[in-house]
């Protein structure tokens, strides 16, 4: 098996075919809006990736916890969130356990040997999760479309909710068909037994796991509703109007899982970053608040911390009820008060050591497939 995917045919095909969405082969963002840096960004975005120091990969691993122990115990609220690093969360809603954007993987790359590395490993490994009853991929990057992990999964017999095109990555990597749910926007699958819903909804962002392969799959965001709460996550995205859609559609969320990292101004309409998620929120109606896809992986320019101390330092400005948990930390979001800076004990130790090691390491320089994933 590859970690690259055969080219579609039959039933998915005609179906990605059919998507208002998919034009002249590609799939489109309903903005127009594609991959072009903005203008005159480009040389100034190298000279500061290739020379401006910065603390793009913490000198430490991140402090983490196991969340066997939480696991075993059922939630008192019917509400409950654990933070896994970048995007992958196992998500418990009234009864229904979802694990979304499963990466395990050492990289984010088709090399074992280069690409950006995991700051630190999964709290847990993949054979100890709970029983599962659903795995959401949001869309084919290598930092939410985990090749090593699929195939892990494929023991535990869950079924796969993905969106349009993606299922031809699963499948040739052994998932079963009939495990597979491929979704195009506002399209909705019920779970066999349990009432609770899943539904693709808009981002705007791009896909592709090579440059031949670009935009030949769709990318979605995710409304999960069960019997008394509601959770939407985001996958990755920039800021779009159609949040006010999906507020209106799929809302009111007791949970908002938004993308904060791997951001930078010359690709803006393509990831959130901490300032445009809060914005995001606003249009989605609101919840608690819990930022993902930050502190795993060095995807972009900015400090390995950045997304966090800028959250912390404006949403409570927003009256945001923000929801930090450490990576593996399961969380109710009605019993959180406060947010706790546990990241900083690593910034204690790079004022001793300044310079990080990112750019000791050659190996995480590696580009993939766009500088931004």
């Amino acid at each position: 098996m590859s970690p690259f995917r055969r080219q579609p045919h039959g039933l998915r095909w005609e179906r990605m075919q059919a998507s208002p969405r998919f034009f002249d082969g590609f799939f489109r963002n309903t903005s127009g809006v594609g991959l072009r840096l903005k203008k005159g960004a480009t040389f100034p975005m190298m000279r500061e990736f290739l020379f401006r120091g910065r603390r793009r990969v913490p000198v430490a691993p991140l402090p983490s916890v196991s969340p066997l122990d939480a696991w075993a115990r059922p939630t008192e609220t019917g509400l409950r969130a654990t933070w896994l690093g970048h995007s992958t969360l196992l998500l418990e809603i009234d009864g229904v356990r979802v694990l979304t954007d499963p990466v395990w993987s050492q990289r984010v790359s088709p090399s074992r040997l280069i690409g950006p590395k995991r700051f630190q490993p999964v709290p847990v490994p993949i054979s100890q999760l709970p029983p599962l009853d659903a795995v959401i991929i949001s869309h084919d990057h290598y930092d939410h479309l985990d090749y090593p992990s699929i195939v892990e999964l494929i023991r535990h017999e869950v079924p796969f909710y993905t969106s349009l095109g993606v299922g031809g990555h699963l499948e040739a990597w052994g998932v079963p068909p009939a495990r597979i749910t491929e979704l195009d926007w506002w399209e909705s699958a019920e779970l066999p037994n349990a009432a609770f819903r899943i539904t693709a909804a808009p981002s705007q962002h791009f896909s592709g796991r090579a440059a031949a392969d670009r935009n030949r799959t769709l990318w979605s965001s995710f409304a999960l509703r069960g019997p008394r709460h509601a959770a939407f996550f985001s996958g990755d995205t920039g800021l779009t109007a159609e949040y006010e859609l999906i507020a209106r559609r799929l809302g009111p969320f007791d949970l908002v899982m938004l993308e904060v990292g791997a951001f930078h101004p010359a690709w803006g309409h393509i990831h959130l970053g901490p300032d445009n998620a809060l914005e995001a929120l606003k249009l989605l109606g609101g919840g608690s608040f819990l930022p993902v896809h930050w502190g795993t992986f060095d995807l972009a320019i900015h400090d390995w911390d950045q997304p966090a101390e800028r959250l912390v330092e404006i949403a409570p400005r927003l009256d945001t009820h923000l929801l930090m948990p450490m990576i593996g930390a399961p969380i109710e979001p009605s019993r959180v008060e406060g947010v706790e800076t546990w990241w900083r004990t690593i910034s204690v130790l790079e004022r001793a050591e300044p310079l990080g090691h990112a750019e000791k390491d050659p190996a995480q320089l590696m580009p993939i497939g766009d500088p931004v994933d």
